[in-house]
């Protein structure tokens, strides 16, 4: 890396970094509009008026009957995000006058994800009626209306764990008492394998560039993540480029393009506790059009793994042996599972993982632009543990 100020970037460090590292075009907008808003104002605690006045604007530019944002609260949770729940009283086309709980979900100066708010709007709208998904109804994609860029959720009920269940932050290693795994664990690889057979050509996913050869999706895939370290790692650190090196060098070609969640893992679905029924899957900020395997080797990582009561078994995602995992799914989803583009995603989300631990965890909590800078500086402990795991999965395929 070049001894630069990624803290201000300069307008020739941003058009370097957009020319060396070739992405989708959405990417390349949301990293680009990071790097430019870098140099901005660190975050400020924004009085709840101020959300509140901003998805008022957001909402009377979209509809044009009357309507009342009610009872507006702060809400906990997500690791890049800032959230509100309310009330909407309106005339609900379809429905008549009602009141409708509902959620506004936005960036902050900047966030451990620099995504656009574009693609997971459209992407929670395609999977509408193939997965359980909360009801997206209007997104400001560049923060015209609301201090930042945001979208407006409907609420949606549930929880991330049992009562009983011990989790680590972010949902990170989620216990499961052996009832409730053995209850959502089927529902887990059920949806999965929804996802990666779902038509995604029909849906209208304009901000979703689509891989025109094998290896394609692999590069852009990679190059996001080699963008997002070169902006901001603070050091040079040698496996990182040996990684980067070996993923572009071992790119699988895909033998068929899915939907990709990109964060498919226990703590990002909502359940009914008394029923144990998977009712809502969240955080789709990371998808992509690419290959199933990254999904399926994000939901084997070690780190949202848990073990079973005698210490002897590992449970994916806290929920069941990965040998029972993949064979459920291939089952499931009626595709096959290859080892090899299977490790290679291993490899590339730990990569991928590092470079927002190591990265962007550290370039956001240092400048000052979250809210959850406890959190930030946290995760970059879990960036060396990562580090290793990376090291021996490429010492593994060598």
């Amino acid at each position: 890396m070049q001894m630069v100020d990624k803290d201000k970037p300069s307008p020739q460090l941003i058009a370097t970094m957009r020319k060396q590292f070739v992405v989708e075009r959405e990417v390349d907008r949301a990293l680009t509009w990071k790097m430019e808003k870098r140099a901005g104002a660190p975050f400020t605690k924004l009085p709840l008026e101020a959300l509140v006045k901003g998805v008022t604007a957001l909402i009377a530019a979209n509809l044009k009957s009357p309507f009342e944002v009610r009872n507006a609260h702060w809400l906990a949770g997500g690791a890049s995000k800032l959230q509100m729940g309310f009330e909407l009283a309106w005339g609900r086309p379809g429905v008549g006058q009602t009141t409708t709980k509902m959620v506004l979900r936005t960036d902050l100066a900047e966030s451990l994800h620099a995504t656009s708010r574009l693609r997971e709007f459209q992407i929670v709208n395609a999977m509408k009626g193939t997965l359980p998904v909360p009801e997206a109804f209007w997104v400001d994609v560049l923060g015209e209306h609301l201090p930042y860029p945001g979208i407006v959720y409907g609420f949606a009920a549930g929880v991330t764990k049992p009562s009983t269940a011990k989790s680590g932050v972010s949902g990170l290693g989620t216990w499961m008492p052996p009832d409730v795994r053995n209850a959502l664990a089927p529902q887990f690889v059920r949806d999965m394998a929804k996802l990666h057979t779902f038509d995604f050509r029909k849906a209208e996913l304009s901000a979703f560039d689509i891989p025109q050869t094998g290896t394609e999706n692999a590069h852009w895939a990679v190059s996001w993540w080699d963008r997002v370290w070169a902006e901001d790692a603070a050091e040079e650190v040698p496996l990182m480029a040996l990684a980067s090196s070996w993923l572009h060098k071992h790119a699988p070609a895909v033998d068929q393009l899915s939907i990709v969640h990109g964060d498919f893992r226990t703590g990002n679905y909502l359940f009914d506790e008394p029923t144990l029924t998977i009712g809502t899957w969240l955080d789709w900020e990371l998808a992509r059009i690419g290959d199933r395997h990254q999904d399926l080797a994000w939901s084997t990582s070690k780190a949202f793994s848990t073990m079973t009561e005698d210490g002897k078994t590992v449970l994916i995602s806290g929920l069941m042996p990965e040998n029972e995992f993949l064979e459920a799914y291939e089952q499931a989803a009626g595709l096959k599972v290859d080892a090899k583009a299977l490790h290679y995603y291993q490899v590339f989300n730990a990569y991928s993982m590092i470079a927002m631990t190591l990265g962007t965890s550290y370039r956001v909590a240092k400048n000052g632009k979250s809210h959850q800078d406890i959190l930030l500086a946290w995760l970059l402990g879990v960036g060396y543990m990562l580090m290793d795991e990376m090291r021996g999965l490429i010492e593994k395929g060598v």
